[in-house]
């Protein structure tokens, strides 16, 4: 049995999905950038109850292509989920397009060179659904504009990363097929003591850091959802060339909506999250939907309200928040 490639193997959907895929009896070789995180990835795949012997760690870094010969060697099954998330925006938009887009096409050519059967890529709603759009209803078949006024560049570097990607194997992409999971905002339990990603954004709340609620609308995803997906992509015939919404089911929330959840289900946990939303008209409430993955690869995900809960939960029981929180 040929192992399965998970690159970005220590972040926040990478541990989860490297932990499912062993838990479902895979091999797995993980890349990361330093052999100094492989005690904590380790530790984070057994975090998720799995057995880290089939685990094999190797170095390789998105912006070089020392590395990437060897990782994807052997490998019919490749997860390319790693990509470089901001914890604030950078003046300089290059600095985020240029390694989404070229680490990318890095690892798509050495797993076309390599003869992978296949690449399942996470993507972003952010290459679909952020220009405005009459209705704001997407599906797989709405694209992100990159020149769209205002646009932050993270959108902008996962639209014209996956562009990239498409246009790569179109063009050239060998006998590799290429599959993409563009999730929403990802929340959940995290495997890692290092908190990534949309997990800032529940921390804050409940430690009262987040004095008042963004006046934002968000598709919410379980990141254990999202490593579902991505294993369902690899193994469905039908998937190939395909792109795939990862949303739970029911509308689009507020983060004033988030607050709710949590003080409505955790009490005394969450005394300290906002109750009031910044001032401002209200944006458009996205309907995004799942039905190409529910319809096509029995996906089911959790509920949004769950997914948010045990977020905190998760949170509280790691210690990771303050103050006793």
């Amino acid at each position: 049995m040929s192992p399965v490639l998970v690159t970005g193997g220590s972040g926040y959907v990478g541990t989860q999905l490297i932990a499912a895929l062993l838990r479902g009896g895979s091999r797995v070789r993980a890349t990361a950038r330093s052999t100094a995180s492989e005690a904590d990835l380790r530790a984070a795949v057994r975090r998720g109850g799995a057995d880290d012997a089939g685990l094999e760690v190797v170095t390789a870094d998105l912006t070089a292509d020392d590395g990437w010969p060897a990782a994807v060697t052997g490998c019919e099954e490749v997860h390319h989920v790693a990509s470089p998330i901001p914890v604030a925006q950078p003046e300089d938009p290059d600095e985020l397009i240029v390694p989404a887009r070229e680490g990318t096409l890095r690892v798509l050519r050495a797993a076309r060179d390599a003869g992978a059967r296949r690449v399942v890529l996470t993507s972003s709603f952010a290459a679909i659904g952020y220009t405005p759009k009459p209705g704001a209803e997407f599906t797989e078949d709405d694209w992100t504009d990159p020149d769209t006024p205002g646009l932050a560049p993270y959108p902008r570097s996962k639209t014209i990363a996956e562009r990239a990607a498409w246009d790569l194997m179109d063009r050239d992409g060998g006998d590799t097929e290429l599959v993409v999971v563009n999730p929403t905002a990802i929340f959940g339990p995290t495997l890692t003591t290092g908190l990534r990603s949309s997990t800032h954004l529940i921390k804050a709340m409940l430690e009262g850091t987040m004095s008042v609620a963004p006046r934002r609308r968000f598709g919410v995803v379980d990141v254990r959802d999202v490593a579902d997906l991505h294993i369902r992509a690899m193994a469905a015939p039908e998937a190939a060339g395909r792109r795939f919404l990862a949303v739970a089911d029911g509308p689009a929330l507020s983060f004033l909506e988030v607050a709710e959840i949590l003080r409505r289900r955790l009490g005394s946990l969450a005394a300290r999250v906002p109750t009031r939303e910044a001032p401002g008209d209200d944006p458009p409430r996205p309907i995004i939907h799942n039905d190409r993955a529910r319809e096509r690869l029995g996906w089911r995900p959790r509920a949004a309200e769950t997914t948010i809960v045990q977020t905190a939960e998760n949170l509280r029981d790691l210690g990771l928040l303050e103050d006793g929180g």
